[in-house]
């Protein structure tokens, strides 16, 4: 097997798997869970990035206010998708949360038609449509929009955006948004820790301390899994193992969480997944009509 799909694959199994992760720790206010992943992380970064011995980026980048504000953008992004996440999880919502995963990938074609100037297909826009009809049913048959599944696809795929055109790699642009977001995570574990109610301080001989301590490599190495297969595989191959995560989360919540999944819903996450199935057909055959010999 090629290398590079056993490690997307991986980072995509993951990254399915954490519903069952964060669900653990449901006891634990999501902005306190958020704030030991940002510490952790940080840790097991630096750790990484020593043992690497990848820090020569760092002196250069602190002198570019411009690639600074740019991650500053993207980690208040990635804050709000990862606090939402948590949030969903531990509040029932992990099929909402999944549809947020599986839209995503349009809402990526759409940031690309808006911010930019990209020309969509005719079969993109087809698969756009069907999407927004998708989306307008749920809508329909719930009373509300599915706030939570467009607010995580939106600022995932913001963050996305900035990443792509981002002047730093996977592992040093992580590395600088934790180190941005540090103060922040540090500050507030230590308001929690004066007034008594941090967590990890709190239950010493718990098992939530293990998990929350847990947080750093279970951020960073499904990352680092990522960007390893993206580099050796094609981007149509990516593409679909993506789906890999939304669907395994959608199973948890109806299996593990067992999160009211009626017809009504069934119907319009079968629009969505229509919709996904003819965005990746259309573009795996503009893929082989393009390389034909590939």
């Amino acid at each position: 097997m090629n290398s590079g799909i056993l490690y997307a694959t991986l980072a995509f199994f993951c990254w399915g798997l954490f519903p069952l992760y964060f669900h653990a720790i449901d006891e634990v206010p999501p902005q306190e869970i958020l704030a030991h992943r940002m510490l952790w992380s940080l840790l097991f970064l630096v750790i990484v990035l020593t043992v690497r011995r990848q820090w020569k980026w760092l002196p250069a980048v602190a002198r570019q206010p411009r690639i600074l504000a740019s991650f500053v953008a993207s980690a208040l992004l990635l804050t709000a998708n990862w606090f939402l996440y948590i949030w969903s999880v531990n509040n029932g919502h992990v099929i909402d949360a999944s549809l947020g995963y599986f839209i995503n990938p349009l809402i990526n074609v759409l940031l690309g038609l808006v911010v930019l100037k990209e020309k969509l297909r005719r079969g993109q826009w087809l698969a756009m449509a069907i999407a927004a009809a998708g989306v307008a049913w749920l809508t329909w048959q719930a009373g509300q929009l599915p706030w939570i599944a467009l607010i995580l696809g939106i600022t995932f795929g913001g963050y996305g955006l900035l990443r792509k055109t981002a002047a730093l790699a996977a592992l040093e642009g992580l590395s600088l948004e934790t180190m941005i977001l540090f103060p922040l995570a540090l500050a507030y574990v230590l308001w929690l820790s004066w007034h008594g109610h941090n967590t990890f301080l709190n239950r010493p001989h718990d098992s939530t301390r293990l998990l929350l301590a847990a947080a750093g490599p279970i951020t960073a190495i499904p990352l680092l899994l990522f960007a390893a297969g993206a580099r050796k595989i094609p981007m149509a191959v990516l593409g679909l193992l993506q789906y890999l995560s939304p669907t395994m989360q959608a199973l948890l919540g109806v299996w593990v969480f067992h999160e009211a999944f009626p017809a009504a819903r069934l119907a319009g996450f079968l629009i969505i997944w229509t919709a996904l199935i003819l965005y990746v057909v259309e573009g795996l055959w503009v893929n082989r009509r393009n390389n034909p010999i590939a």
